[in-house]
This record gives structure tokens, C-alpha cells and sequence, in this order.
């Protein structure tokens, strides 16, 4: 036995210290690998859409409704099952309308307690019964379990467990209990959540999702470019934070600052009143929802003008110290006319529709005012004094990254850059280039380093790398030539508009191309997935999001209102269980009042993406993986233990 092996052996025994308790655990792993694997559920570009994204999270795409129609089948009506799906997705509110409108309770309760029950059993059967046991809420757990572990063919045991759901009745607790239910079948449902990128921008509520995702039992999340910008502004990047505000600013979404996150904003406004008072600011118009309130307009809109020439000012400070990030054409402050009011751009002159720039020295435009640093400076301190927003940014390092491999599937939230022939796109990064899985990797370092490094320079530089991902041409999570803020702002003309897309998404339907990215990553092509997101598939235009005959599926269907005219839908999610994958396309989300009052779901559609021949097992996981190496380790322990070299305890 070699010396490293002994030491882990040695190390494996202080917590199996004899023959009997290793024995067991081997037993237990071995038993373990045949039951069947958990469901996985993917979501990406939710953009802070909080409620419609609540809604699928508790339905897990249909997985409630489906286990509903396993265990009932014809035994109850549709109408029955569906009240009995909106009580597991809403039972507080649900609960509410119940005790108002019911006549009988008792029996109400009775019925509804008998069902949930099976429901649980259903769900829980595909668990050990020590996971069960772990997700079992603490003021019900010994109830529960007896419940659930019930044997339809032990027929003495009926009182027994008819008193328990009689007695749960009696002394008032069958609320309680109904919502514990509830809860806990959401949880069991859903064994493991994947978020492929865009929590945050656009919609009203990332700060509610991402409360959502801190508390949630098992979660992983692949950095969207609109997540990383955030995580930029929280690390005090001032170019992030500018676009940070300016995209709450033109969206309408200033109260997702002030209110879900408690940043000061008194500075911008104050200072917008101030500078931007007399200035013309129509192409600064707020694209606002029904729930915005329009008294703020007018401060609003010269708020949204002052952060968006900052962000300009900014991001022209940072391509100045980057030249190696290739995007000089980018700062067009420079190519202004102030004379003739026009502008340049990839050498064609256009009029410009607003040149009312009071912070603009037209000799060195990238230079801050006095009062503009002073503003800065004062949001980044809010920004990074902000604990709500440092815990949900902290909560994205630890669980997110570029990418993620799981169960022989690859998760990333935009593309891997490619040239036009298919290969690799080369980027330089701080004088050297990488592609490939290399380019993910080298920029997820310095966006670590971006937050955490304590060397200012260093530091300095993963802030300036997480800006250049947010909207580099080389970034895998933007994927496009430019990002054409100042363009869409200041040119009538659309032309300037529009973004060129990299070539991945030309090339997505090659299956070369695909096995190739497969590959760099390290998994076997057949069998393996790319899921991804980013970019809205239009639907409506009949663009399917499965590609390269089921080997890549793009499941951004329009989360957001913003897309949904776009898209024709309300978004794509993803389940992966035990017999297949399968994607669902949703209806627009009208509200979590009218899903429990009309007991409304918003599934519209399902597609089979692929039907595993043979069921897929917890042995066929990555989790599998590693409890065989478990195994491995306990089985030389016991050698060991039954040779003399280690001596039980």
C-alpha cells in the first residue's frame, strides 16, 4: 500500500473507525447508486422578472402537475387536480381563499391532507430515506415521516394513520401542516437547479430572486453578461456601476436600487437637477411598466441622461488603459462634431439628435468633472457598503463560474467565440491569448480577482476584465462585435444600431462544430449536451431552440416582458429527470394572485429533446462518480482493517 493511500485510509477511519460501520456506509453508497437520478431544472435570462420565475420554480415546469396526473390518473378530475397543484404551489394563499369559501372544512381538510400525503410519497420515492429526512420541515418531520412510509398493504396500520391526519384536524394544526406539505413537495419535486445566466436588468425583482436562490436547497449559476456587470459594480468597478444605474434608470427600475437594495442615489439626483436641469433629454426616455410611478419621470429622465454620459466617460477611461482589448472605435466622444453636431462612425457621419453635453470638455472628453468624481465616488461607496448586494454578488462567486460540466452536460450563458472558418476565436488578455475552455477560464480568474484580490492593482484589472465581459467583443457571455449603447441613444438611423452577432451562432447547426466544443471542455459528443441561453429564440418566426439535432439548446425564450414581443412566448425552461430531457415553453405570467384565484399554470408546450433507452441512475451521475470512489476508499479500508495495517477503533 502506497504511503499516500495509508494516509488517506488513516484519515477515512477516524470516521469509519470499525469492519461493521465501513461495511455499512458500502452497503448504503453501493444501494444508493440504483435509484434513480434526480430532476435537474434549468432556467436562464430571467432579468429580474421575480414572479414569473417564482411561479416555475414552484411548478418545476410542469413536474408538480405531472407527478400530480402518476398518482391520480382518472381517479380525480382535472379541476380537482388542479386545485390540488395551485394549493403545492401557493398553499398560504390558497389556504386564505379556502377558509372563506369552504362550507365543510373539516372535510375540505381531510381530503386535501389524504392527497398531499400520496403526493409526497410519490415524490419521495426515488430518495434514500435519510435525504427525505434531511428536507423534512422541523415542526413535522416525525408526523411526516410516519405518513409517508406507510404501506398500502399493512392494512392494520390504517387507524393508526387515519388518526394522525383526524388528530392534525382536531387541534387546529391542518393549515400548518397543509402548507408544510405544500413546501416540501416544491422541494422534492426539483433535486437540483441550474440558472444559465441574466438574473439581474430589465425586470423589477433580481434582488427578490436572488433571496430566492441564497435560500434554495441546491443550486448552480452560470455568469450572464448582466450578472457579471453587477458583480462589477459591487466590487466598485465605476464603469460597472454607471451601467448598473443606467439600465435601472432607462427600464424604470431605480426603486430595485433605492428600495430592494437600499443604495443612496440622492447624490445622482441631485446632481442631475443641478447640471441636467435645462438640458434637452428626450433621447433619454424611461421605458417603464404599469407599476412605475410616473411623478418621478421628469427627475428620472435627467437622471438617466447625467449616468448614461458618465458611463460613456467611463468606459472610454477604461478602453484607454486596456489598448489590448482592441476598442478604441468604441469611444465616440472622440469623433464628435460639436460645429456641425454630428458624429462618426466606422467612417460614415451622422447627425447627432442631442449635443446638449454640459460635463463634456470637447479637448479631453473623458474627463470627470469635479462634482461627476464626487458622484462616483459616493455611489461606490454605496454599492460596496451595500451587505444585501454583497451577500447576493459573494452568493454568485460561490456558486457560479463561466461554465459548468454536470451529469455529462455543458452550461454556458452565451457562446465560445469562433472565427468564421469555426475555430477558435483568439482573445488577448493582458498581452496573451487564449480560446477556447482557456478563455473561460483565465477570464473567471480575474473576475475572482476583480472582488477578492487585496493588491489595488490587481485588483483594478479584474474590474476592468469584468467590464470588458459585460461588452467585449472577445467575451463569451456577450458574444457580439459592440454593444451599441451610445448608437441607439444618439442616431436616428438604424443601421448604426444594430450588432453583429459572433459567428457561433452561424455555425451552431454543424455538428462538427458542436463536437468540437464538446471536446474542448472534455466530454464525449455522443450523449453529451450544450445548454445555453443569452439570446432570445423568436418563436413566433418559427426558430426552434433545439439545434444541431438536439445537441445544443438555446432556452431563451423571452423570460422577460422586454423579449416577449419578440419571442411570441414567455420563456424556455429545461427538465432533465430519470427517463429524458424535455423542453417547455411557457405562456406570459399574468400574476401570482390570478394563478390562485384561477388556479392558472403557464406551461404551453412540451418537447421530448431526447428519451434515455435505458432509465438513468444515480450511478450515471457525476454524484455517482464520486460515491464509487467512495466505495473504492472503503473497500481498501476494510482490507486494511482485516490485514493489521489499520487497527479498528
Amino acid at each position: 500500500m502506497e504511503e499516500m493511500e495509508l494516509v488517506v485510509l488513516k484519515s477515512l477511519a477516524q470516521q469509519y473507525p470499525t469492519i461493521a460501520a465501513a461495511s455499512t456506509e458500502i452497503i448504503n453508497l453501493q444501494s444508493i447508486l440504483n435509484l434513480p437520478k434526480g430532476t435537474e431544472h434549468f432556467l436562464t435570462d430571467i432579468h429580474g422578472e421575480y414572479e414569473q420565475f417564482n411561479h416555475v420554480l414552484k411548478n418545476g415546469s410542469g413536474s408538480v402537475r405531472r407527478k400530480i396526473d402518476e398518482e391520480f390518473g382518472n381517479t380525480i378530475s382535472s379541476k380537482d387536480k388542479k386545485s390540488l397543484a395551485t394549493l403545492i404551489y401557493y398553499p398560504e394563499e390558497k389556504l386564505e381563499i379556502i377558509q372563506k369559501e369552504e362550507d365543510n372544512l373539516e372535510d375540505w381538510y381531510k381530503i386535501a391532507l389524504h392527497r398531499l400525503v400520496q403526493i409526497i410519497k410519490r415524490v419521495s420515492s426515488k430518495y434514500t430515506r435519510s435525504k427525505v429526512r434531511k428536507a423534512l420541515p422541523k415542526d413535522f418531520a416525525y408526523v411526516i415521516e410516519e405518513l409517508i412510509t406507510e404501506k398500502e398493504e399493512l392494512q392494520d396500520k390504517e387507524a393508526y394513520y387515519n388518526e394522525i391526519i383526524h388528530t392534525i384536524i382536531r387541534i387546529g394544526r391542518a393549515p400548518e401542516f397543509i402548507i408544510a406539505l405544500g413546501h416540501l413537495a416544491q422541494r422534492l419535486v426539483i433535486d437540483h437547479l441550474h440558472i444559465v445566466g441574466d438574473i439581474y436588468d430589465r425586470g423589477p425583482g433580481p434582488h427578490i430572486i436572488m433571496d430566492t436562490l441564497c435560500d434554495y436547497h441546491s443550486v448552480d449559476i452560470q455568469w450572464g453578461n448582466h450578472d457579471i456587470v453587477w458583480m462589477g459594480a459591487a466590487s466598485g468597478s465605476l464603469a460597472c456601476i454607471a451601467t448598473v444605474i443606467r439600465m435601472a434608470a432607462r427600464y424604470g427600475n431605480l426603486a430595485t436600487l433605492e428600495d430592494g437594495y437600499g443604495i443612496n442615489l440622492l447624490p445622482l439626483a441631485t446632481f442631475a437637477l443641478e447640471t441636467y436641469g435645462d438640458t434637452n433629454c428626450d433621447a433619454f426616455t424611461i421605458k417603464y411598466n404599469t407599476d412605475y410611478n410616473t411623478k418621478d419621470l421628469s427627475l428620472d429622465t435627467k437622471m438617466h441622461k447625467a449616468i448614461s454620459m458618465l458611463q460613456f466617460k467611463l468606459e472610454g477611461q477604461v478602453i484607454m488603459r486596456h489598448p489590448e482589448f482592441g476598442m478604441e472605435s468604441r469611444m465616440l466622444l472622440n469623433y464628435l462634431d460639436f460645429e456641425k453636431g454630428t458624429v462618426t462612425v466606422d467612417g460614415h457621419v451622422y447627425p447627432m439628435k442631442d449635443m446638449d453635453f454640459p460635463t463634456v470638455n470637447p479637448k479631453n472628453p473623458y474627463e470627470l468633472t469635479e462634482e461627476e468624481l464626487r458622484v462616483m465616488l459616493r455611489l461606490q461607496q454605496a454599492f460596496m457598503r451595500c451587505e444585501k448586494l454583497q451577500k447576493h454578488v459573494r452568493f454568485l462567486f460561490s456558486k457560479g463560474g463561466m461554465y459548468k460540466i454536470y451529469n455529462g452536460n455543458l452550461l454556458y450563458h452565451g457562446c465560445v467565440p469562433m472565427n468564421e472558418d469555426g475555430s477558435f476565436a483568439r482573445v488577448n488578455v493582458f498581452g496573451k491569448e487564449y480560446c477556447g475552455k482557456a478563455l473561460y477560464d483565465i477570464l473567471e480568474e480575474y473576475a475572482r480577482k476583480g472582488y477578492y484580490s487585496k493588491d489595488a492593482s490587481t485588483k483594478l484589472d479584474g474590474q476592468d476584465m469584468m467590464w470588458y465581459i459585460w461588452t467585449g467583443a472577445g467575451s463569451p457571455v456577450f458574444g457580439k462585435e459592440k454593444m451599441t449603447t451610445f448608437e441607439r441613444y444618439f442616431i436616428e438611423d438604424p443601421v448604426t444600431h444594430q450588432e453583429k452577432k459572433n459567428s457561433y451562432y452561424r455555425l451552431l447547426e454543424q455538428e462538427e462544430v458542436v463536437n468540437r466544443i464538446l471536446e474542448e471542455f472534455g466530454l464525449d459528443p455522443e450523449g453529451a449536451h450544450i445548454v445555453n441561453g443569452h439570446v432570445p429564440v423568436e418563436q413566433i418566426h418559427g426558430e426552434s431552440p433545439i439545434k444541431c439535432g438536439g445537441k445544443l439548446l438555446i432556452i431563451d425564450g423571452g423570460f422577460s416582458k422586454a423579449y416577449q414581443k419578440k419571442t411570441g412566448i414567455a420563456g424556455y425552461t429545461l427538465v432533465c429527470n430519470s427517463h429524458g430531457m424535455r423542453l417547455v415553453a411557457h405562456e406570459p405570467f399574468e400574476s401570482k394572485e390570478a394563478a390562485v384565484r384561477k388556479e392558472s399554470d403557464i406551461i404551453s408546450d412540451s418537447i421530448v429533446v431526447e428519451n434515455y433507452y435505458n432509465r438513468r441512475l444515480v450511478a450515471d451521475t457525476d454524484t455517482g462518480r464520486e460515491i464509487r470512489e467512495s466505495i473504492y476508499y472503503l473497500e481498501k479500508l476494510l482490507e486494511a482493517y482485516r490485514e493489521g495495517k489499520i487497527i479498528e477503533g
